[in-house]
């Protein structure tokens, strides 16, 4: 055996890696429950990968006795071969997701039970998740379900099963899917008696693995003697049955090493837990919790914005991320007069960048990515995308536009009418509708209805303007179409009226329109429009195949997680997106919020550009509030680096302020934490109520004061009380 300081030499010096004394401690501390918080960029693949060659080389664990799990696929493959290239000449460890591992307890289970079983997800085979979901919804709502109801559908179920929601309060959950309750409880029944088989999804194999270790002590007992450590990773993602499992896992040696930053929990619509990470020590007592803060990713700026902005939230452990890197320079803010300009505007900036690879553009939502690859693709910027699955192109708004483009060329299409008819201005019924479908004479349908479908006088004077507009819009150019289909042929006004009706969200319907005119914008015809959507269509299904290449990332700030780059652009930092309207109401979500603002942040290593625009689909657009509040922070930080050294320095991370005379004040932010007892020089006695990034609320004898906090330790103000 070789000692604990000849194992990281050796490391040293046989791959060059060198851990910090954090780390080291992490890599030794393998016996009992540890978890061990990693701030962004502070190396946990690297220490878990270290800590698993230290049980090996150091403690003698032979690498089948140790588990390790991770939250995807992708981050088990690559941890498996960094483990390999770290350690050639071990044998290999068992690295899985928790999903295959349940999978194999599953099939183990009902083989020995003698139990068929099959697994539905994706879409083949006679049944499949999908299928099953719309047959269900459409025999109990009497209609087909949308892509997005069902893309909701799922989440709705997944959520349920992952929170381990009783069948009692599945009606209390909320969706904006109809009768999902009744929905899911038709599709359980399905999948147990339906087929004569057991059906499973993937939630399934979870919950089932779950039950099965609380059931069946003997399986429970095999595994268990199985594994003697477990490592899980990205354990902030982790849903409450997933924890369960583990936990079960371990309950006999309890050597479980945890590695997560509750400050980088996203994911609490597939019902991940954060609260578990919070809650860690009721359910070890005795276990180790290590802070991993330094980042080697970022610069100082970086680094000191995100550390400062993530105290905002509340429900969360103390950190302080800092860094060594050196200054890179100062995070942008760019406001555009309107969101139409975000594109170019990007696009502009990039297109003469040495090395796309390097630059990443994140946004919220997925919607954004299409004017962008519209835009990029005009100036023949490459680009990878992970989220290829945007269903924009098949979205019903963009099939109506096309449709009554469609009707320019020939009005003698039926079907094409029956498709958007009840969202233009021609006050034709369904039943009217229905009265011409079998009509095949080869004539007008707007002829058609006018003779056959017992039309008022209104109708029939409705009838022939539509008419009449669509044979003006013959040979238009597409921009001017959408033009004339938004506002004569009153599509804009049908579709505010649906969404006053079903309770819809008309921002994003008006923001696709928007969006196809950028696309229709400088083409000459309607049928270059339609070949243009396919063009970008199949662009966007193919740019999968740029990952690794001289591309550009276009990336959501979901999926941007575990990812870095020299240049990283936020955009859409707009109120009402990011945060959205909802979150706003909720404390859990807005924090939930908080987070996914902070991963962006955290994945850029030199230079940062948060951009906003005043206007977006005719209407005033407000920054988000989260850009004001790193403006804030940015600002304090400048004007704090700005004064003239006195007689010593303090510590923001790693950032340097001169504070006055005072040997009693207190010198860093870390600190300030809600419910210490402090005195100001001016204001006495008082209490940290709330820290909001820089912005401490002391409450004082008569009122509670909002101070700066870099302001605080620059001037000395601040010190703790005797109590």
């Amino acid at each position: 055996m070789n000692t604990n300081q000849d194992f990281f030499t050796r490391k040293k010096e046989e791959s060059g890696i060198v851990v910090n004394a954090v780390q080291q401690e992490a890599v030794k501390q393998t016996e009992g429950p540890l978890l061990l918080l990693a701030s962004p960029g502070s190396g946990k693949t690297t220490t878990v990968i270290m800590r698993i060659g230290y049980l090996i080389e150091e403690k003698g664990v032979a690498p089948a006795r140790i588990k390790a799990i991770t939250f995807s696929r992708a981050a088990a493959a690559d941890m498996k071969d960094r483990f390999q290239k770290l350690f050639p000449n071990l044998p290999p460890v068992d690295f899985s997701t928790i999903h295959s591992l349940a999978f194999e307890l599953v099939r183990v289970f009902f083989r020995r039970t003698n139990v068929p079983f099959l697994l539905i997800e994706g879409e083949a085979g006679p049944y499949h998740k999908k299928k099953i979901l719309r047959d269900v919804y459409k025999a109990i709502n009497g209609e087909r379900i949308t892509e997005d109801q069902l893309e909701e559908l799922q989440t709705y179920i997944s959520y349920i099963k992952n929170k381990m929601i009783p069948p009692a309060k599945w009606g209390k959950i909320a969706t904006g899917v109809p009768e999902a309750a009744r929905i899911l409880k038709e599709y359980e029944a399905f999948k147990k008696q339906g087929t004569g088989q057991l059906l499973l999804d993937f939630d399934d194999m979870l919950t089932h693995a779950n039950e099965i270790f609380r059931r069946d002590p003997n399986l429970l007992c095999m595994y268990q003697g199985r594994y003697d450590y477990v490592l899980t990773d990205e354990s902030q993602d982790t849903s409450m049955v997933q924890h369960a499992i583990v936990e079960k896992l371990v309950r006999r040696h309890r050597n479980l090493c945890v590695v997560a930053d509750d400050d980088q929990s996203i994911y609490s619509w597939r019902g991940a837990e954060p609260s578990y990470l919070l809650n860690f020590k009721k359910v070890y007592p005795d276990a180790k919790i290590l802070f991993m803060e330094q980042n080697y990713r970022s610069s100082q700026e970086v680094v000191t914005a995100a550390n400062l902005f993530i105290k905002r939230n509340k429900h969360r452990y103390d950190k302080n991320m800092f860094t060594e890197n050196p200054p890179a320079g100062p995070i942008r803010f760019v406001r555009l007069p309107d969101y139409k300009y975000q594109a170019k505007y990007l696009a502009q900036n990039i297109a003469a960048s040495e090395n796309f690879s390097e630059i990443a553009v994140l946004y919220r939502n997925n919607m954004s990515s299409i004017a962008l690859i519209n835009e990029f693709d005009r100036e023949g910027i490459p680009f990878y995308i992970k989220d290829t699955d945007n269903r924009f192109f098949s979205h019903w708004v963009v099939q109506d536009i096309l449709n009554v483009m469609r009707l320019t060329f020939t009005d003698k299409r039926a079907d094409i009418l029956a498709q958007v008819h009840s969202k233009l201005d021609g006050y034709i019924t369904k039943q009217q509708m229905e009265a011409v479908k079998g009509i095949h004479n080869n004539q007008s349908v707007f002829d058609n209805l006018i003779q056959y479908a017992h039309l008022k006088d209104y109708q029939v004077q409705k009838v022939r303007e539509v008419k009449e507009t669509l044979r003006e819009m013959r040979g238009m150019p597409p921009l001017d179409a959408i033009h004339v289909i938004r506002g004569r042929l009153g599509y804009e006004k049908a579709l505010e009226n649906m969404c006053k009706r079903l309770g819809f969200r008309k921002d994003p319907l008006i923001g696709i329109l928007n969006t196809l005119e950028e696309i229709a914008d400088t083409l000459s015809t309607m049928e270059e429009f339609a070949a243009r959507l396919q063009h970008l269509a199949h662009i966007l299904k193919t740019a999968k195949g740029n990952k690794g290449r001289h591309a550009v990332t276009l990336s959501t700030f979901h999926s941007s997680k575990g990812l870095e780059f020299e240049k990283v652009y936020m955009i859409d930092l707009v109120d009402g997106i990011i945060p959205g309207n909802d979150e706003k109401e909720d404390d859990l979500l807005m924090e939930e919020s908080v987070r996914l603002f902070y991963v962006a942040m955290t994945r850029a290593k030199k230079s940062l550009e948060m951009v906003s625009y005043e206007k977006r689909n005719g209407s005033r657009a407000m920054d988000s509030p989260f850009v004001a509040a790193v403006k804030g922070i940015v600002n304090s930080v400048e004007k704090a680096g700005k004064t003239k050294p006195e007689i010593e320095v303090a510590r923001i991370g790693k950032k340097t302020v001169s504070i006055p005379q005072n040997p009693n004040a207190i010198k860093d932010a870390s600190a300030f934490v809600a419910g210490k007892k402090i005195q100001h020089r001016v204001f006495g006695h008082g209490e940290i109520v709330d820290i909001d990034g820089d912005t401490l609320a002391i409450r004082f004898e008569k009122r509670t004061i909002k101070l700066s906090a870099l302001t605080c330790i620059e001037k000395g103000l601040l010190e703790e009380a005797d109590l």
